[in-house]
């Protein structure tokens, strides 16, 4: 029987516990990136899985490649349910599986899969907490080189449910922008990461990110009364969306959200460099 989660994030040493459960699929999502801003490149990080290591039995997975919709202009566009669906089956998921779902930064990939698997009706997915920055940084047990894996045998092992309305799009958050359908619009990207004389934010955007959330000395999330105080500007808000460069940050402000119980939160799909193209469309700040 697979473990039983009780959160949207696990602990390393709930993780270590649980290693080797039937029906526990761990993934590893890391993606390299280098740049900033417009001039920001990603890459999967496969090889970095199998040179610097991964937490034993973890399988990797492709976020930028078999997770993300191809030939898109935005990087990390969401797949539809069938390229999703024959992602998670490659990796050996089943629908009556636990996926816990790690990287190696600060958690904007793994938050990313996440909200992914949570978006097309799989809700028994979690994020390891403090990632796999923490599990080694702990002095845990890392497997060096690649791992073989067998995809779900049968056709109907995984099947994807209908997408939830987790996602929004230009139109929605302009709506929110002009206060024509409000929403509270959270940037979870430092804007130092979007680069110098980037085009304007989204008006109206409350800055919350990802390094707030985060504990340096850990990488694991804040706790308690220090997560909540990080969202306290907009946590009353009916409805809130996150966004971030692409899409993957704002994932990380969403999971941290809904660690807090708030159950209205969307993210911006593309979020910026989706918002830049449709600049003519747009709300000058």
């Amino acid at each position: 029987m697979a473990p039983v989660l009780t959160s949207p994030l696990v602990s390393t040493q709930w993780l270590a516990d649980h290693l080797g459960a039937d029906e526990l699929i761990v993934l590893d999502a890391s993606v390299r990136s280098t740049g900033t801003g417009l001039d920001t490149t990603w890459a999967p990080a496969a090889d970095a899985y199998e040179r610097r290591g991964h937490v034993p039995g973890a399988r990797y997975a492709d976020l930028l490649g078999d997770f993300s919709a191809p030939d898109t202009a935005v990087p990390f566009t969401r797949p539809d349910a069938e390229r999703f669906a024959s992602a998670a089956r490659q990796l050996g998921v089943t629908n009556t599986a636990t996926v816990v779902v790690y990287d190696d930064g600060v958690g904007q990939w793994s938050a990313r899969l996440w909200w992914i698997f949570r978006s097309f009706g799989f809700d028994s997915v979690a994020v390891l907490d403090g990632g796999f920055t923490k599990w080694r940084d702990e002095g845990r047990p890392v497997r060096i080189g690649s791992l073989a894996t067998a995809a779900a045998a049968a056709r109907d092992a995984f099947l994807a449910a209908e997408e939830r309305p987790l996602w929004v799009d230009h139109d929605r958050v302009l709506r929110a922008a002009t206060g024509t359908e409000p929403a509270a619009l959270v940037l979870a990207a430092d804007e130092s990461a979007l680069g110098a004389g980037h085009a304007p934010v989204i008006p109206g955007s409350t800055a919350i990110p990802v390094g707030t959330l985060v504990d340096p000395d850990t990488n694991a999330y804040r706790k308690g009364p220090a997560l909540a105080a990080a969202f306290a500007e907009v946590i009353d808000a009916e409805e809130i969306v996150t966004y971030c460069g692409v899409g993957t940050a704002a994932c990380v402000d969403a999971l941290a959200l809904t660690v807090l119980g708030h159950d209205r939160v969307q993210v911006y799909d593309g979020s910026l460099l989706d918002w830049w193209r449709r600049e003519p469309e747009a709300v000058a700040s």
